[in-house]
């Protein structure tokens, strides 16, 4: 029986989905067409890998700090445990983060098969995909490094290549090569055997390993340090944050699969047809969406009118759209998106412009997800702020007292357990109250269903660094 540990990579920032994409909520958690997140559908993917000789664990998960309340709700949305959460203190590229899930899988003697995916890529045909991931682990377990090559189809400028050969054992690796120019694409298309790199790996942990001590010890070294004095908390898994920050950043392509051709280490490729697209920017939804008979698609409350090849994802409002060819419009209910659909991999100009001028627009939408539901800001002005605020069953907001501003509370639905200075009180539909400035204060939704409430906030500053926290559930304080 092969033992399987799947590893999913869900530490990227997606910007070139912005703006749907954010730093604080990132593509790879975002429903782009169905009812599941992509990372949702990479967990339940994983989990269907098992067969008579193959046993499957729960997924380890590495991702940022930022993000582990977001990934245990998906995954308990989908009806699936983690075996673990590996929380990155920073961002340092996919070598550091696989090589953190290796030393987790190595711990007591064990030395299961890593099947390592990104958390961001869609697959239209689950069952092709199954066999090929079956048939890449059990070439793991015979010692090789197995990666998973797409058949090019249209000669893609946006994806490295392999380069692969012919053997007694099927396909080997001879060469990675990077994102090429148009001629060069075309002419990998017509000579054949090159596939694009899909960033999935096979091989056991102690593989790794010993392959990465081979070609880059600095990053096994300084990754074990961070290891060595991590915390555990429930799922969660902290490396030390100093430690782990000592540790140079570099991808799994870099630090070791592009040096293995020509080395005693077996590379070998097992090709993918199983409708597989990274959507690393518009263009890529675009192509995989369904689409009416002049190749138009959208998403959302859309009206599309003598248009081509043109989509059009809308989200809060109605978006209209006449006479457009190859393009793409994308609407939030804080920014919207206009691109020629061939240069959607540009946005990252945007997003770049927008961290330089330090906008809110590239964190965070308008509407902000929280460990205990979320926020809405719907509407503001000079001195006020107005949001709509969901709080899940059983959570609470922090105990806390802001500096600068007051809040009047109205609840619409639900039940809300109100902590006010030292009255504790129970308001229910259209009740309310009021939080003086400086009053100490939580709330909290004893109840079984969601608690929707309307804040009203009015003070000379409403941004959210003013709260003072006395008591987390969620370690903020």
């Amino acid at each position: 029986m092969i033992s399987v540990q799947p590893v999913i990579m869900a530490g990227g920032s997606g910007t070139r989905l912005w703006p749907l994409s954010r730093a604080g909520y990132p593509k790879q958690f975002l429903v782009l067409s169905g009812n599941e997140s992509l990372f949702q559908l990479a967990a339940r993917r994983l989990a269907d890998l098992a067969s008579p000789d193959v046993q499957v664990a729960a997924p380890c998960i590495v991702g940022n700090e930022e993000h582990r309340f977001l990934v245990l709700d998906q995954l308990r949305e989908v009806k699936l445990d983690p075996a673990s959460v590996l929380l990155e203190p920073m961002g340092r590229n996919t070598a550091p983060a696989l090589t953190l899930a290796a030393l987790e899988a190595l711990e007591g003697g064990k030395d299961p098969v890593l099947v390592v995916t990104p958390a961001d890529q869609t697959v239209t045909q689950p069952a092709a995909f199954t066999a090929a991931l079956q048939q890449a682990i059990r070439a793991a377990d015979g010692g090789a490094i197995a990666i998973l090559g797409i058949t090019p189809d249209r000669p893609e400028t946006g994806y490295g290549y392999i380069r692969t050969q012919s053997d007694a054992a099927g396909l080997a690796v001879a060469q990675f090569v990077e994102k090429p120019n148009l001629d060069t694409a075309k002419g990998y298309l017509a000579a054949g055997g090159y596939y694009w790199n899909s960033g999935m790996f096979v091989l056991r942990a102690s593989v790794w390993m010993k392959a990465l001590e081979r070609f880059r010890p600095d990053i096994a070294e300084a990754t074990a340090a961070a290891w060595a004095v991590r915390k555990t908390d429930a799922k969660f898994v902290r490396p030390g944050k100093a430690e782990f920050g000592a540790v140079p950043s570099e991808s799994v392509d870099y630090a070791v699969m592009e040096r293995c051709p020509g080395t005693d280490l077996s590379l070998r490729m097992i090709p993918l047809d199983a409708g597989w697209n990274d959507l690393g920017a518009w263009e890529a939804v675009w192509q995989v969406a369904d689409k009416d008979a002049h190749g138009n698609a959208s998403v959302g409350d859309a009206l599309i009118a003598d248009s081509e090849n043109t989509l059009v994802h809308a989200t809060s409002r109605l978006v209209g759209v006449v006479g457009l060819k190859d393009v793409v419009v994308v609407e939030t209910a804080d920014a919207v998106l206009v691109s020629d659909r061939a240069r959607s991999q540009e946005v990252k100009q945007i997003v770049n412009r927008l961290g330089k001028e330090q906008r809110g627009e590239q964190n965070l939408h308008r509407k902000v997800h929280r460990p205990w539901g979320w926020y809405d800001s719907i509407d503001q002005g000079e001195r006020f702020q107005v949001k709509r605020i969901m709080v899940k069953p059983g959570a609470s907001l922090s105990l806390q007292m802001h500096h600068h501003r007051a809040e009047h509370w109205i609840v619409v639905s639900g039940t809300a357990e109100i902590v006010n200075g030292d009255k504790t009180i129970l308001l229910t539909e259209n009740q309310s109250t009021y939080i003086p400035l400086g009053q100490t204060h939580r709330l909290a939704n004893p109840g079984k269903v969601p608690l929707e409430i309307i804040e009203v906030q009015s003070g000379s500053y409403l941004g959210e660094d003013d709260i003072v926290r006395f008591e987390d559930t969620y370690g903020r304080n």
